[in-house]
């Protein structure tokens, strides 16, 4: 890292997080998965994707050699908040799943009147 001007110490601080978050969202998500199993992970590589955007541009400038524009810099700037966002609606939604609240409730409305036994408790 220090070839592209970062030193090791600031990629570790920024990286430790998500990628922290990666393992244990992704060892939640193997013990207990979601209806959207696939959009619970493509979540957390997007964050993981998002805290790597910052080195990523200043490695894509160095070998570029487009270093001094900061106009692109600064839509990077608002890029990489942009994405996390994104990363953590898209968990959200994974877990919350609105459609799958209405599928539960019709399912369990439709015969289990009929099906119930009467008991006699006492």
């Amino acid at each position: 890292m220090e070839a592209i001007g970062v030193p090791w110490f600031v990629l570790v601080r920024h990286l430790g997080p998500p990628l922290f978050l990666f393992a244990a969202g992704g060892a939640l998500l193997l013990w207990r998965p979601p209806r959207r199993r696939v959009l619970a992970w493509a979540a957390l590589a997007t964050n993981l994707l998002a805290a790597a955007l910052p080195f990523l541009w200043i490695a894509g400038q160095v070998t570029s050699g487009a270093g001094d524009l900061t106009a692109i810099g600064l839509v990077m700037t608002f890029l990489q908040p942009g994405v996390v966002a994104l990363a953590w609606l898209m968990l959200l939604w994974a877990l919350v799943d609105p459609s799958s609240g209405r599928r539960r409730a019709t399912d369990e409305t439709t015969g289990q009147e009929e099906d119930r036994v009467t008991e006699n408790v006492g």
